[in-house]
């Protein structure tokens, strides 16, 4: 039988979805995951596949998994239980047999998290609202031989506490779309970087090509391949671990809040880092 999985994980320790020899990444450990239960002997006999590639250090929050395996109810009850703490199933579905979790996706959705919540709104807006439709992403993206011609379907900014938020869903994405993207919005919000002349580089595909922003601030947070998941039931090990992930990250943020900055250095994030304790 052929199943589908949603996947999440945080990317931090991660060296990006796919596998690399000598190097730890999400497919190597779910391959592993899935002949330690039996599911399969060979990952390319099962047709295991995913949905999308993320770089060293993104998250994932609706990533696709698919294989095919004679036991898919051990699939469903245990993969979470050899699963390592930071990855883990959400959902399951039964798929076609010929069902391909990357070429079957209808659209994919990315959520890029501004720290800098000092960026004014309206020209976040405004540049956001340049994306969406077809245009040339080669200012916007590494090509590596790929058509730098993409649809977005939607980009908009979502306020989020203390940070904004870019969610973009479109068909498909060039690597290191999003990031370059999310650098041009962070320009813009700054306004050092006009709508204008974001349009110019979408319509003409030539200009200046903007860097990456950081991997660790995005999330690939939905792929829709026609599929309805039924949860999958993590257990009270995979709950605890999960938290414990988070306490984690909480605490990162706790000891970047107490450094100080630097006489007359600019901070241009978070409210507490500009008046630390100590």
């Amino acid at each position: 039988m052929r199943l589908a999985f949603q996947v999440a994980y945080f990317g931090t320790d991660f060296y990006g979805s796919q596998v690399q020899p000598g190097l730890r990444t999400v497919e190597g450990d779910m391959v592993q995951a899935c002949i330690r239960l039996g599911l399969f002997t060979d990952w390319r006999e099962a047709g295991f596949a995913l949905s999308g590639r993320t770089d060293r250090g993104v998250h994932a929050r609706g990533q696709i998994c698919a294989f095919t395996t004679s036991q898919p109810e051990r699939a469903v009850t245990k993969l979470n239980a050899v699963l390592p703490p930071d990855c883990w199933c959400r959902g399951w579905a039964k798929a076609g047999a010929a069902f391909h979790p990357r070429y079957d996706a209808l659209h994919r959705t990315y959520r890029y998290y501004l720290h800098d919540r000092r960026l004014d709104e309206d020209l976040l807006a405004g540049a956001a609202a340049c994306f969406p439709g077809t245009h040339d992403f080669s200012c916007f993206a590494r090509l590596e031989g790929k058509h730098p011609v993409r649809t977005i379907h939607t980009a908009r900014i979502i306020p989020d506490e203390d940070v904004w938020v870019l969610e973009i869903r479109g068909e498909s994405f060039l690597w290191n779309m999003v990031r370059c993207i999310a650098t041009a919005l962070i320009a813009a919000g700054r306004g050092e970087m006009a709508a204008a002349e974001i349009r110019s580089l979408l319509a003409t595909g030539t200009g200046r090509h903007l860097p990456p922003a950081p991997p660790d601030a995005l999330v690939l947070w939905d792929i829709d391949c026609g599929l309805g998941f039924s949860p999958v039931d993590m257990g009270a090990r995979r709950r605890d671990a999960i938290a414990e992930q988070r306490r984690r990250y909480a605490s990162l943020k706790k000891v970047t809040d107490c450094i100080p900055f630097p006489e007359g250095a600019e901070d241009r994030g978070d409210e507490h880092a500009r008046h630390p304790a100590g």
